[in-house]
């Protein structure tokens, strides 16, 4: 069984009417920019087995950045929801936005720490391959290493860069 997806026309609608989104998405992706009202509830709480708190019992919207995180864990989604209706949003944060539809933005809030991976990693590859060329072949290594990170994080599923990251003072949230 899984969760039917709503456009975000739709689950605007079902807002209106009372359903509540819940943002899968990391605390810090939420907290730069979110749709009104949303609450919440990392998928690493979810995949903990941590039911979200809703003694109103309203319907749900669960909704990731592009719709990938939530299409492939909804039978977790469903067990984190309980027995009311729920939904997935359509293309995730990314349609909701294109559908011109009200988010709450705070750009004082850093990026999201895959973002920042993405952005240090080119920024070392980079350099490795510059230096490489000016300076001396060695400093390709620089490249190499950064590389090999990226392929065992993907590999593996850890992240050294998004650890390391993760733990300077921009991405501290104060809970």
């Amino acid at each position: 069984m899984s969760l039917e997806s709503v456009s975000p026309e739709k689950a605007k609608t079902l807002t209106d009417q009372g359903a509540l989104f819940i943002d899968i998405r990391d605390t810090t992706e939420y907290l730069r920019e979110h749709i009104p009202g949303a609450r919440s509830f990392p998928l690493a709480d979810i995949k903990a087995g941590k039911k979200i708190d809703n003694p109103e019992g309203r319907p749900l919207i669960f909704h990731c950045l592009s719709g990938g995180r939530t299409a492939q864990n909804a039978s977790a989604l469903m067990a984190a929801a309980g027995p009311v209706s729920a939904w997935i949003l359509a293309g995730g944060f990314s349609a909701w936005k294109s559908a011109s539809l009200p988010v709450v933005e705070d750009r004082k809030q850093p990026l999201p720490v895959m973002r920042q991976v993405q952005i240090a990693a080119g920024t070392l590859i980079l350099a490795g391959v510059i230096l490489g060329y000016s300076v001396d072949s060695r400093l390709f290594l620089i490249a190499g290493f950064t590389g090999a990170g990226l392929l065992f994080a993907g590999v593996s599923g850890i992240c050294g860069m998004a650890n390391l990251l993760l733990k300077m003072p921009w991405n501290r949230v104060d809970k």
